[in-house]
C-alpha cells in the first residue's frame, strides 16, 4: 500500500507522461550527488530485443558470478521488475523507501515519472560501485533520461524499426530520423550493433555513428551465429567459435539477441568463460517474450494446446513473431489487443496463414484502441471477430488437438494475461 501511495504521488509531479528532455533528470541527479557518474554501465537501446538482450547478458554474467544491477521498462506485472540490484528485485518496502528518499530530495519539483524512476535507479546503483549495470533506454535515446551518463562500458544497439512515430513530426517519421534519435549521441566507448531488419537500417546506423570514435562491432562483420542440427547453434567472433545448446526461450530472433549479448560481454574482456556462456543461454528469464504458459487458470482453458504470450507491438516485432509461427506445423489462433498509437494494419499484415484472429480490449489502459475499433481495421482478414476480454476470447476459440494459441499486440496486454493466469 505504501508503495502504491508514493507511486501515485510520483505520477503527478509532471502534467505529461513523457516530456523528452535531459535537464530535469540532470538537475535531480546533481542534488543526489551525480550517482550516474559513479557506476559501470552497459547501455542498451533500439526498438526491439532490448529486454531479451539484457536478460541474456544477465544470465551469462550471473553464471560468471558477477553482481548486476538492471534497469528496464516497462514492467509486465509489477514495477519491482525495473529495479534489480545484486541480481535481485527490490521488495515493495525497499522500493518505497528509495522513492520516498529521492522524492524528498526532489522536493515536488516538476519531473516525469520515468525521469524520477531513472534518477532513483542511478541513486541506488551508486551504492554498488563494483556491480555491472545493464540499463535499457526508453522511448528514444538522445533525450532519454538514461542518456545523462558521461561514460559507459558499451552501447548496445538492438534492432531498430519504426515505432512511436507519433512523437515525430509527420515529415520526419522515417527510419533515418529514428536511427538518428537513437544513435547520434552514443558515448565514445564500445558500440555493438545487432542484426537489423534491413540493409537500409544497418547503413543508416553506420552513417550516423561514422564520426564516433568508439570501437565498433557489427553483426555479420565481427560476430555471427548459425543454426545446426541436434538442438545446437554456433556463435562465432574473432575470439573463436562456440557450440551452444539452443536457449530456453523461443524464436530464431532470440538467437540474434543472445549473439549480441555474447559479443558485448566478450569484447569487454570480463574473463567470461565458455562454460559461463553455455550454461547462461539455457537459464534466460524473459517475461512475455514468446513465453509459453504451462500452468494456471488460462492454461486450464486451452487444456493440452500450447498457450503463448508475446508483447510485440510494432512491425519488426510482428515480422519476427510471424517467422516463428511459420516454423510451426499446426493451426495458429491469435488474440490481439493494441495501443492506439500503433500502426495496426501494418502490424497485422505480417501474420500469414492464421486460422482465427480475435481482437480484445486492454483493460485499465485509456490509450488503448478498443477491440471493436480494431476489428474494423482488420475486417478484410478471414475469421476475424471481437470479444470484450481475454477470458471470453479464449472460450470463443474452437481449439483442436495440436493447435496453438498466441496472445500478442502489447506489453500491457501481456501483463494482463500473466496477471489473469
Amino acid at each position: 500500500m505504501r508503495l502504491q501511495i508514493i507511486l501515485k504521488k510520483l505520477q503527478k509531479l509532471h502534467p505529461k507522461e513523457i516530456d523528452l528532455s535531459l535537464e530535469r533528470c540532470k538537475e535531480l541527479c546533481k542534488k543526489l550527488g551525480n550517482p550516474q557518474d559513479k557506476i559501470e554501465v552497459i547501455s542498451v537501446l533500439g526498438t526491439n530485443g532490448k529486454n531479451s538482450t539484457i536478460s541474456a547478458m544477465l544470465a551469462i554474467l550471473k553464471e560468471a558470478n558477477f553482481n548486476c544491477n538492471v534497469y528496464t521498462s516497462p514492467h509486465i506485472l509489477k514495477i519491482n521488475e525495473r529495479f534489480v540490484f545484486n541480481n535481485k528485485e527490490l521488495s515493495d518496502e525497499e522500493l518505497a523507501d528509495l522513492f520516498e528518499e529521492v522524492e524528498g530530495i526532489n522536493n515536488n519539483n516538476p519531473i516525469t515519472f520515468f525521469e524520477i524512476l531513472t534518477a532513483s535507479f542511478f541513486y541506488k546503483a551508486a551504492q554498488y560501485p563494483k556491480n555491472i549495470n545493464l540499463v535499457e533506454a526508453g522511448l528514444f535515446h538522445r533525450f532519454d533520461a538514461t542518456n545523462i551518463i558521461k561514460q559507459n562500458l558499451a552501447s548496445v544497439v538492438t534492432s531498430i524499426s519504426k515505432d512511436h512515430l507519433d512523437w515525430l513530426p509527420k515529415n520526419e517519421q522515417t527510419i533515418e530520423k529514428i536511427v538518428f534519435e537513437k544513435t547520434s549521441t552514443l558515448l565514445n566507448s564500445n558500440i555493438i550493433v545487432a542484426k537489423q531488419g534491413s540493409d537500409e537500417t544497418m547503413n543508416c546506423i553506420k552513417k550516423t555513428i561514422s564520426q564516433n570514435q568508439s570501437n565498433k562491432i557489427f553483426f555479420n562483420k565481427h560476430f555471427s551465429y548459425s543454426v545446426c542440427e541436434n538442438n545446437f547453434f554456433y556463435y562465432e567472433d574473432k575470439l573463436g567459435e562456440l557450440k551452444l545448446q539452443m536457449p530456453n526461450i523461443k524464436g530464431q530472433f532470440q538467437l540474434e539477441n543472445i549473439s549480441t549479448a555474447i559479443a558485448t560481454l566478450r569484447i569487454l574482456d570480463l574473463e567470461i568463460k565458455k562454460e559461463h556462456i553455455q550454461k547462461g543461454v539455457t537459464k534466460i528469464s524473459d517475461l512475455a517474450r514468446l513465453q509459453e504458459i504451462k500452468s494456471g487458470k488460462l492454461k486450464e482453458l486451452v487444456k493440452k494446446n500450447k498457450l503463448i504470450v508475446d508483447g510485440s507491438h510494432n512491425e519488426d516485432g510482428a515480422r519476427v513473431l510471424n517467422e516463428y509461427l511459420q516454423s510451426l506445423d499446426c493451426n495458429k489462433h491469435v488474440i490481439v489487443g493494441m495501443m492506439s498509437n500503433k500502426r495496426h494494419e501494418k502490424y497485422i499484415s505480417y501474420f500469414k496463414n492464421i486460422t482465427s484472429l480475435t481482437t480484445v480490449d486492454i483493460p485499465n489502459q485509456p490509450n488503448a484502441i478498443s477491440g471493436k475499433d480494431l476489428v474494423k481495421k482488420f475486417k478484410n482478414l478471414p475469421n476475424v471477430k471481437y470479444q470484450p476480454n481475454i477470458l471470453e476470447a479464449i472460450k470463443s476459440i474452437n481449439l483442436k488437438e495440436g493447435d496453438i494459441l498466441l496472445i500478442t499486440g502489447s506489453l500491457y496486454l501481456a501483463g494482463e494475461v500473466l496477471s489473469l493466469n
